[in-house]
């Protein structure tokens, strides 16, 4: 993946790219394939939470032995940070479930779906499919009859219900959930900011656009 940003130095002499909170992730996760681990003993170091892969190396070093697992090698100690970040978010940032969710978008480059652009359509409540092909389904209303013939003539009312896909909830709930994830990229983002332990990348300000439907929403509206 090649990762455009300035190249900087600190006062320590590392050399670190700029990257952002958004495209870290990915590296991490999609790159380096790095795991979300909540309290595992394989991944814990007592009393000072999750490990990186030097501990691990270290303490297989002290068996005298080496672990034949296949070929597979480690993440990069980056990704390592990153997935415990992500691991130990706050409650208030949506706990383990967004450390999951996170991981699992980061892996696919995606954004959670905000329904940006996405008009909500009329469509019948119910299909049915036979020999003649699908149509919709109807319900009776009861009968009528009709006398402005000769003869009175008893007629079926039938009417076909309709539901509008996405609804308003299902619409206001991806949003709410767009905005949960934007939260805690925004809570990662400022922790790789303050505490700055990354060894190949700055995190710089760069963000998703927090309310992406907003624009859709204006150019819509916009005269041609």
């Amino acid at each position: 993946m090649s990762v455009q940003g300035a190249v900087t130095a600190d006062a320590m002499g590392r050399v670190r790219r700029e990257i952002s909170i958004q495209r870290l992730l990915e590296w991490a996760f999609a790159d380096e394939c790095a795991q979300v681990d909540f309290e595992d003993a394989g991944t814990l170091v007592q009393g000072y939470g999750h490990a990186g892969n030097a501990y691990r190396m270290v303490q297989r070093g002290a068996l005298g032995c080496r672990i034949d697992g296949g070929g597979m090698s480690y993440p990069d100690p980056d990704a390592d940070l990153v997935a415990s970040a992500v691991a130990t978010l706050p409650v208030g940032c949506g706990g383990r479930r967004m450390a999951v969710w996170i991981a699992e978008l980061s892996r696919k480059r995606m954004v959670p779906d905000a329904f940006v652009g996405v008009e909500p359509r009329c469509e019948p409540k119910g299909w049915k499919v036979n020999q003649f092909g699908r149509r919709a389904e109807t319900e009776s209303l009861g009968v009528e009859i009709d006398t402005s013939g000769l003869r009175p003539r008893r007629h079926d009312v039938r009417v076909c219900p309709v539901v509008y896909r996405p609804d308003g909830s299902q619409v206001a709930a991806a949003r709410r959930n767009y905005l949960l994830w934007w939260s805690a990229l925004a809570e990662l983002r400022m922790t790789f900011e303050i505490h700055k332990n990354l060894s190949r990348w700055v995190v710089g300000q760069t963000m998703p656009p927090m309310t992406p439907w907003k624009k859709s929403i204006a150019s819509q509206s916009c005269p041609p």
